[in-house]
């Protein structure tokens, strides 16, 4: 198979899933989006080819960078899009559109171009992460759905990301390891799904979401709640049960009662008596308390009692920043389970994707455009555009946001200046240079075959690698480099003159 053909045997496997399957989302999209489309279909506009950007503006929570995901859940939504009779029959309820107009819905389909950074690329504010080219009702209609896809997505992989690396720090528990258990708090089903999802391309190991875990191949992890243990006469009991139950994977839960005179001891008397029967306790877990206090005395009681193996599992509204401090207070963790503020990225719960028109067709003739506001953040760079990734010696040392025409020589030294602050400069020599944008749709064909989330997760420990722990570091993170070509910072300041004038 050719790689068009491989492309939508994957789609086709993908659209298969639970997650996916006998959905349609056509008419997931804010009601401007058929306004403003119906204002072009009227004025005979609707052909003109546009390019529309995707990209956003501040990185979240603190961090120095954010981990691009989403793009599945793209390529699906534009692969299907397509106006039912149902939607048809909806549209013409509202008594808004024109028949003429209805029936173009009728035949209906994307025709544009998308251009996408992959999944688990790591990537800074103002570059594209989309570039999507095509006539303008088209690249209209997606915008909503695009951005609630990517916007989403990204943030829970980045806050994921965040206590992942928390938890690496752990030099008496290297490692340490983190289960993301946030369904039960995650703003209803698609959020928890596709939040486990991307939870893993940050880096958890696992799920407590089962639907997710069939859906993407990810290892599933669970143990019990408390109601399982207070539901039997005694606490051992309960153990005793669950052991029968599980003999090969015995988590035992020990905050239900109390941890250090209850929960603990009795862990270890079924910890012993599987011993003796050539079986092993595989760990506790404390969800309540002074998490960094209970474990240390845990973790002596069992090395006490010959259970030096047995794991202890911490869990109770932990973040990264929970997960550092008890970890400078010595906690004895194994592994993290982080529900809330991993599902629901608490203290930072958007990310603030854009979608804004950057060029448009004048003639034969594909002209920039630019968007002018006060708030000089939100002036954007015009211009269809690519993004360049600089290597020297491995390592990512700028990206440049250049004209999508532009050619660079690696073997030549190359210039770049702050886009504002403009003396603030630097040569680049000897550098290996990666364009991030790939095509994905070319025509409204698609041509890029998606991978997996586990090919997705491999790719953020291989992005992250080349970038210096000064950009990965959680707190006041270095700036890392994101320049402005000068072909396209001249166009950007010609634009500026030429709109005050």
């Amino acid at each position: 198979m050719d790689i068009k053909e491989r492309a939508r045997a994957r789609v086709e496997e993908i659209g298969a899933l639970p997650v996916y399957r006998d959905r349609h989302l056509t008419l997931l999209t804010d009601l401007y989006q058929l306004t403003m489309m119906y204002g072009h279909f009227r004025a005979g506009r609707h052909e003109t080819r546009v390019v529309f950007d995707l990209f956003y503006r501040k990185n979240p929570c603190g961090n120095g960078y954010v981990i691009a995901a989403g793009l599945e859940q793209v390529v699906w939504y534009i692969y299907n899009l397509a106006f039912s009779e149902d939607d048809l029959a909806y549209l013409r309820s509202l008594g808004m559109f024109s028949e003429d107009f209805l029936s173009y819905l009728r035949h209906f389909r994307f025709r544009g171009d998308v251009y996408a950074v992959p999944e688990g690329t790591v990537v800074f504010p103002n570059e594209p992460l989309l570039r999507v080219e095509g006539p303008i009702a088209e690249v209209q209609l997606i915008e909503s759905a695009v951005l609630a896809f990517i916007n989403h997505q990204s943030l829970i992989a980045t806050k994921a990301r965040r206590i992942v690396e928390a938890a690496r720090t752990n030099v008496r528990h290297p490692g340490s390891t983190v289960i993301e258990m946030g369904l039960r708090r995650s703003q209803n089903a698609d959020a928890a799904i596709f939040g486990a999802r991307a939870a893993f391309i940050g880096g958890c190991v696992a799920t407590s979401n089962v639907l997710a875990a069939q859906s993407y191949h990810i290892p599933v992890a669970g143990t019990q709640a408390h109601s399982w243990i207070q539901s039997f006469p005694s606490e051992y009991e309960a153990f005793q049960a669950y052991r029968a139950a599980f003999p090969d994977n015995t988590v035992l839960l020990v905050d239900t009662y109390d941890v250090l005179k209850s929960g603990v001891p009795n862990a270890i008397r079924v910890g012993l008596e599987m011993k003796a029967a050539g079986q092993s306790l595989k760990a506790i877990r404390i969800d309540s308390g002074d998490l960094a206090y209970l474990s240390k005395r845990a973790r002596q009681m069992l090395n006490d009692a010959g259970l030096a193996d047995v794991q202890i599992i911490a869990s109770s509204d932990l973040d990264e920043y929970t997960i550092r401090d008890l970890l400078t207070q010595g906690a004895e963790i194994d592994a993290w389970g982080v529900g809330t503020r991993l599902i629901t990225s608490e203290d930072c719960p958007s990310l603030g994707c854009v979608y804004k028109l950057v060029a448009q067709q004048f003639g034969d003739r594909m002209e920039p455009r630019i968007k002018i506001s006060e708030n000089p953040n939100k002036i954007t760079n015009p211009g269809k555009k690519k993004v360049l990734r600089l290597y020297v010696n491995g390592s990512a040392t700028a990206d440049l946001i250049a004209l999508d025409d532009e050619v660079y020589d690696p073997s030549e030294p190359l210039e770049l200046f702050h886009p504002i602050h403009t003396y603030k400069r630097k040569v680049v020599q000897n550098y290996e240079m990666e364009e991030l944008l790939r095509p994905v749709f070319v025509g409204g064909e698609l041509v890029y075959e998606l991978p997996t989330v586990h090919e997705i997760q491999a790719r953020v420990e291989e992005q992250l690698a080349a970038f210096s722990s000064e950009v990965r570091r959680h707190l006041n993170p270095h700036e890392y480099h994101v320049d402005l070509s000068k072909p396209l910072w001249d166009l950007k300041q010609r634009l500026l003159h030429e709109w005050r004038r």
